[in-house]
């Protein structure tokens, strides 16, 4: 007898249908499973043996042959047992098929028969919701992700046993109520008021925020640029559903869906080591994942002693930065993840951290300096909006006992800000400055006669490139949108010129 299951897989961030279908033949008992599977999935005929016999229920003493189709989409992960169990049961008539129509089943068995968590229930969920399916059957644990997909029956599994008797109408599983969207922000890190002094940098940051500018903080040990970068996050806009959502994907297919959060509410804050992996950072794996970069996405990745990086590893940066994307490459074919991230960035000057330090003196030549901070291109550099000094503390401004600006005020111009660009940029994709092409510059970013005057001098006086150029306009746009002016003035230039190193490099 013939039965259909179906299942699906998860390719890149897409989930794409299967059907299983499993046959009995009068043969020699056995079971073998083709369709290319990888080994977690040819391992699925013990799991399924073994799950069905502890679930109370009797494996078919027959040939049992299971196809994974289509046959050219490469199945990896346990995520097929439930859907082979299910397809073992309904060929030797344990299960009605009728009951499967219009359903897709994920989840991992365990050999008791319990059905345990699997990853990327969320993408899998949508898929099936758009190819028109009324209902999905998914782990326990994972009926809340699936949930957030509306007009969709989410069936929550605890074990074979329960839902073999509810297929077979004996005890009826309650589908999950739907989740609540809301993207409401906890937020528990640093606040802007706890950090003493600084000004300058915390006005730089705003104005990052504001237009989702990557920035670059250099300055001494201990002067606060990791704490400064760390209180970011609190005043970034709050994510919009769609935002979440895409954000929850992501993280749902890489398995870091924290336990019990179906929906990531705040924007991601990703901070990995400079021993990272090129692979690590941008995504990659015989079948690859999401890295570093994607994982950020519409939130924030820094990297915390940059020039410590691999040149290599900084190196693939440069196109992502750009484009908002990584694409992956393999034989088998390319996957692309977005990477819509704000790159924040810090560095010590020198090895020692002490260059251009008016207290301690630098131990290092002027042929170390130059070598250290070479480790990063200027090409690289030309993509960061943001450079800013961030000079020592001095004891009146750390002892002082009153408080500074609180996260919230600052995020209330923050949101005011993108608020204007919103409307600005509606229907065409655009979500923030930082976004902005060469047409949108052009309509937007309109110069007067003084500032056309001081654009000219800066680009003589500071070397600027064609990139650097169009970086300053979108940076004077975000300073002008703070500020709540439609037109950009010579002050919002001289503000953002002021934010471009010393001396530009080609």
């Amino acid at each position: 007898m013939l039965a259909r299951v179906f299942s699906c897989a998860v390719i890149g961030l897409e989930g794409v249908i299967v059907e299983v279908e499993v046959d009995t033949s009068a043969n020699l008992p056995g079971m073998v499973i083709v369709g290319l599977p990888d080994a977690a999935v040819q391992e699925s005929r013990e799991r399924v043996q073994a799950a069905i016999k502890n679930a109370g229920l009797s494996f078919p003493r027959k040939r049992v042959t299971v196809n994974l189709a289509p046959a050219a989409v490469r199945k990896e992960g346990p995520a097929y047992d439930l859907p082979i169990a299910l397809g073992v049961l309904a060929a030797s008539e344990q299960v009605d098929p009728r009951e499967l129509e219009d359903s897709l089943v994920i989840g991992e068995l365990s050999l008791d028969g319990s059905v345990r968590h699997v990853r990327g229930v969320l993408p899998m969920a949508a898929v099936a919701r758009s190819q028109g399916m009324r209902r999905v059957f998914v782990p326990q644990a994972d009926a809340a992700e699936a949930s957030l997909i509306p007009d969709l029956e989410v069936i929550p599994v605890h074990s074979l046993a329960d839902l073999q008797r509810h297929l077979s109408g004996f005890e009826r599983i309650q589908p999950v109520p739907a989740e609540d969207q809301a993207p409401e922000e906890i937020f528990a890190g640093v606040d802007f008021r706890e950090i003493k002094g600084q000004e300058h940098v915390k006005r730089a940051l705003e104005v990052a925020a504001a237009g989702a500018h990557n920035i670059l903080m250099m300055g001494p040990p201990g002067a606060g640029k990791t704490l400064l970068a760390r209180a970011l996050p609190a005043i970034l806009p709050s994510m919009s559903i769609d935002e979440a959502l895409d954000v929850t994907r992501i993280y749902s297919v890489a398995d870091q869906l924290p336990a019990g959060v179906p929906l990531v509410r705040t924007r991601p804050f990703r901070a990995p080591h400079h021993t990272i992996s090129h692979a690590g950072l941008v995504g990659g794996g015989n079948w690859p994942h999401p890295g570093e970069i994607s994982l950020a996405h519409r939130g924030v990745l820094f990297l915390d002693e940059l020039p410590e990086f691999g040149v290599r590893v900084l190196e693939v940066l440069r196109q992502p930065v750009e484009d908002k994307i990584v694409t992956i490459s393999r034989a088998q074919g390319s996957l692309t993840f977005p990477a819509n991230f704000q790159l924040v960035a810090a560095m010590n000057p020198c090895p020692c951290g002490y260059y251009g330090d008016p207290l301690r003196p630098c131990t290092c030549s002027a042929g170390v300096v130059t070598k250290y901070q070479k480790r990063i291109s200027g090409p690289l550099l030309d993509r960061i909006d943001i450079h800013i000094q961030v000079p020592r503390v001095e004891y009146d401004k750390l002892s002082d006992a009153r408080l500074g600006e609180t996260s919230a005020a600052v995020k209330a111009r923050v949101e005011a800000a993108r608020e204007r660009q919103r409307a600005r940029f509606e229907g065409t994709g655009i979500t923030c400055n930082n976004e902005m092409g060469p047409g949108e510059l052009r309509q937007y970013c309109v110069l007067d006669e003084s500032s056309r005057a001081l654009m000219k001098s800066a680009m003589r006086q500071l070397q600027l490139s064609a990139r650097a150029y169009h970086r300053v306009l979108k940076l004077s746009r975000t300073i002008a949108d703070l500020a709540g002016s439609e037109a950009i003035t010579a002050a919002h230039l001289a503000e953002a010129l002021q934010y471009r190193p010393r001396m530009e490099s080609d």
